[in-house]
């Protein structure tokens, strides 16, 4: 700062402190001029903790935008994805027991769902961690409803196998080396083991997807992208978004 900078500082210092003891004296002229000092020696005692209460608040209150504004700056990421996924699948309809595997709790079962055209028509095929696999047609409704699997027309489900029973939706594609707006598109989906870990064959780090899909063997990077997701039971309805 410049001595003209440090010369305004200091004037504005002074007419600050001169505006305090002019509203001390007024405040004390205020008071019984018979000579009462203990009177005038607690409102003075009152202005000076009356100024350092307003002072310890704005310090809390600066102390707090700063944390605030770090922690929105780590890079920390949000539980679900920004990204759009729509699924509504009937269960009871498509009766399919490797998709119903994957909506039981407690059965350790994550599915993959994609998309198929076979003959003109259009399938849902689902493959478990534990080997199943089965294909579904899209019935009447299923045509006239919006089907989107994630990034690249896949999505993992399935139960937790913890006691909190959290029922997840995972994309397929790994989230540190698919790019969604690379043409053509090259997908990087995650191969399932029966333990509830998914690997990337191009990066090789592995997922677990039994705790949101946090990363438990590789190099540091983002954890997979988790959709909002429930079930109404195994043969009931899946809802993804």
């Amino acid at each position: 700062m410049n001595k003209r900078g440090e010369r305004e500082g200091y004037g504005v210092a002074s007419f600050a402190r001169e505006g305090e003891e002019r509203g001390e004296r007024l405040v004390l002229q205020m008071t019984d001029r018979s000579g009462k000092r203990k009177e005038g020696n607690a409102l003075r005692s009152l202005l000076h903790f009356q100024r350092y209460s307003l002072f310890s608040l704005l310090s809390s209150l600066s102390s707090f935008l700063f944390i605030f504004f770090l922690l929105s700056c780590d890079g920390t990421q949000y539980e679900f994805s920004s990204r759009h996924s729509y699924l509504v699948l009937d269960n009871n309809a498509h009766q399919d027991p490797t998709l119903a595997s994957a909506m039981t709790p407690y059965s350790g079962v994550f599915v993959a769902i994609t998309l198929k055209n076979k003959g003109g028509a259009q399938y849902f095929q689902f493959t478990s961690n534990q080997g199943q696999s089965s294909e579904s047609i899209f019935n009447a409704i299923d045509q006239r409803r919006t089907v989107l699997l994630g990034m690249n027309e896949g999505l993992i489900v399935g139960y937790s196998q913890w006691s909190d029973l959290t029922f997840y939706a995972y994309d397929r594609e790994c989230p540190n080396c698919f790019n969604p707006d690379v043409v053509p598109i090259r997908s990087k989906a995650l191969q399932m083991s029966s333990t509830g870990i998914a690997t990337c064959q191009s990066c090789h780090r592995k997922y677990d997807l039994n705790s949101g899909g946090i990363v438990v063997d590789g190099d540091k990077g983002d954890k997979l992208v988790r959709y909002r997701a429930g079930t109404t039971g195994a043969y009931g309805v899946l809802n993804v978004n």
